[in-house]
């Protein structure tokens, strides 16, 4: 493992900490290293609030901040270079007089989308790009088919048997999953944007679609209800989230 990988790992293991908390930005996270040490590190902790290289700059501590403007930053997204709900983030890189900026991958949000490269390197910072890149865009899969396909992420999610059954006869509910995997599936609904039954299955199990064993927000409920057949004493019409029905009633 060179030395570029090392700490573009510290900054995915940071990103990561985050997960369900700041979409629809990417998850990011940042070191700030002067001779192979790490002075300095900080995450994208929520949306709408200061970006991985702000709270990595501003971790280092005061008798270290001398060294910042000899010292290496590792990002694992490209650094912004518009005004979003905060400022530019390769503003701060600038006036910060980094010298380096070591980049896992490129941001394809338009309003990014190379600019904030181009402001690094026009401001003559050595910017070293695409470490890790496989693993950074793993992480952000979600933000990436979002601004690359024009399209969401969508993960499908099942359970069967060892005789790979899925369902009881009838309109008896059939139990597969046990405590651990309930809390797997809890963890994924905190990290995406919605989730989504059909009909038959609101009816037959009904769920409650929220987030309840892991820590994190509940996703949008999306029922498919084409004839609007559903009664409202169901579960998913408790008002507890945001739930959107698609049906073909005018």
């Amino acid at each position: 493992m060179s030395t570029h990988e090392k700490y573009m790992r510290r900054c995915i293991e940071l990103a990561q900490l985050a997960a369900g908390h700041v979409a629809p930005n990417p998850l990011v996270g940042a070191v700030l290293v002067h001779k192979d040490k790490i002075i300095g590190e900080g995450y994208h902790h929520v949306y709408g609030g200061p970006h991985a290289e702000v709270n990595c700059i501003n971790s280092v501590p005061p008798e270290s901040k001398h060294l910042i403007s000899s010292s290496v930053l590792y990002v694992s997204v490209e650094p912004c270079a518009h005004y979003g709900k905060t400022p530019p983030c390769a503003d701060l890189i600038i006036r910060s007089r980094i010298p380096a900026v070591v980049i896992g991958c490129r941001d394809p949000f338009k309003d990014v989308n190379g600019k904030g490269i181009e402001k690094l390197q026009a401001a003559g910072i050595n910017v070293i790009l695409d470490i890790l890149e496989k693993e950074c865009r793993e992480l952000n899969k979600r933000f990436l088919t979002f601004h690359t396909l024009h399209r969401p992420y969508i993960i499908l999610k099942w359970a069967q048997t060892a005789d790979k059954k899925i369902g009881n006869y009838g309109n008896n509910r059939l139990h597969i999953t046990n405590d651990t995997t309930n809390r797997l599936v809890h963890k994924w609904r905190s990290e995406e944007a919605a989730i989504m039954v059909g009909t038959n299955t609101a009816a037959a199990d009904n769920p409650q679609l929220t987030n309840r064993l892991w820590e994190g927000r509940s996703p949008t409920r999306i029922i498919i209800d084409y004839d609007l057949r559903l009664p409202h004493s169901l579960n998913v019409f408790d008002k507890s989230v945001k739930t959107i029905v698609f049906n073909t009633i005018k």
